[in-house]
């Protein structure tokens, strides 16, 4: 978590091959707690960072690949909720 933007982009570029506008990417720490991002806006990039006092940031069980979200997911996940149960537009199934 101590990379800056350019070493960011750098593990974007290694691992995806280019960085590509209008796209996010993100970074998180082992104990789950924090997470930046780096944002290719079309123009340049910029990293922000958020870090949750309690609880963790849920990530896909697969460490290794990669998931792809949707706007509402997306907000969800910086915000530390549990972005997954969004996956059906909110609708819930079971109470």
């Amino acid at each position: 978590m101590r990379a800056g933007t350019e070493t960011a982009l750098a593990r974007v570029v290694s691992v995806f091959g280019a960085a590509r506008p209008h796209h996010a990417y993100l970074f998180a720490n082992r104990r789950a707690n924090r997470m930046k991002v780096l944002v290719h806006d079309g123009i340049g990039v910029w990293l922000a960072a958020r870090r949750l006092n309690s609880g963790k940031f849920v990530w896909p069980r697969d460490a290794a690949s990669t998931a792809s979200l949707t706007r509402a997911q997306f907000d969800a996940l910086v915000l530390g909720l549990p972005w997954q149960r969004l996956a059906d537009g909110g609708v819930i199934t079971v109470v």
